[in-house]
């Protein structure tokens, strides 16, 4: 037995969605948002539960989730900061603002601090390439980033 199961609010919408779809396997990604929005992550237990329901093995349900970044496949802290490593980003000042966010938070990157409050990840392309340098907090994105504007937005999250 798993120890992982959705709340009964994620199983009614489960079984809303297998009405909807012809295979079981198109409810992948949406089964895998919803365990990540009622856990925070997405782990081995998870993977498991949902390769019974959509029946698969744990394999393919791992290889789609370990092939997109958005998905956690362990415990992150309740700010994840994903900063965007790619070249329009670099060029404006990514590299230096990682540094800086490594030195503010006192973490390394893909670390996560003791307090489980912030998690520093960094992302292939987030798609704002005319307003870089860009992050992602939790949901939202950051853009026209500045180590000011960085600075603002961690001592908030802080108090």
């Amino acid at each position: 037995m798993n120890a992982f199961t959705f709340t009964p609010e994620n199983e009614a919408k489960f079984l809303a969605l297998l009405e909807r779809y012809l295979q079981k396997s198109s409810l992948t990604l949406p089964s895998l948002w919803m365990v990540q929005y009622q856990e925070g992550w997405i782990s081995t237990e998870a993977m498991k539960y949902l390769a019974q329901k959509l029946d698969c093995s744990p394999m393919d349900i791992y290889s789609v989730a370990s092939f997109y970044t958005m998905f956690n496949l362990k415990p992150v802290g309740k700010y994840h900061i994903q900063l965007c490593k790619t070249l329009s980003c670099m060029l404006r000042g990514s590299e230096q603002m990682s540094h800086h966010l490594e030195k503010k938070l006192g973490i390394k990157v893909g670390e996560t601090t003791k307090d489980m409050k912030f998690t520093l990840t960094h992302v292939e392309c987030l798609g704002s390439c005319g307003t870089a340098p860009c992050m992602s907090l939790n949901d939202d994105y950051v853009e026209n980033l500045t180590l000011e504007k960085l600075d603002d937005i961690i001592d908030g999250l802080k108090s």
